[in-house]
């Protein structure tokens, strides 16, 4: 049975109330559950039509909020949704820049976590298939 796709990312943070609402107002994501009934809060958003969500912990003490780093988001218009998210107050870590296979920018939730913003050169037609490592 084959792993198919990633379900949910955790992403640390120090207020869920703080973080939920910058990930559905800022980045424009669906709030899928806010759940408060068992030990713990339950947190999850998602981009909208996304496969993976993310749930938003306080919980994990090896993970602490503002630790998550290279979470790569995909847009197909690049400049239109650096300018959109810009006006819904994202500050950018840098101006888009080009890099080898794709344009890039980065920046921060409230808690410091830091996410890539990109556009592929070459969008790809079908899922990447990576080969096993050879012993």
């Amino acid at each position: 049975m084959p792993i198919d796709h990633v379900q949910i990312v955790s992403i640390p943070v120090t207020d869920q109330d703080r973080a939920r609402d910058f990930y559905i107002n800022a980045l424009g994501w669906e709030l899928i559950s806010d759940n408060d009934e068992g030990e713990r809060r339950w947190v999850e958003v998602a981009p909208k039509h996304g496969q993976t969500s993310f749930t938003l912990v306080t919980w994990f003490d090896s993970m602490p909020a503002g630790s998550l780093e290279g979470i790569v988001m995909d847009t197909d218009d690049i400049e239109k949704t650096y300018e959109e998210l810009s006006e819904r107050g994202i500050v950018f870590e840098t101006p888009i820049e080009e890099g080898p296979f794709s344009r890039v920018t980065s920046f921060r939730d409230p808690d410091g976590n830091c996410f890539v913003l990109h556009q592929l050169y070459q969008p790809r037609t079908r899922p990447v298939n990576f080969a096993p490592a050879r012993s």
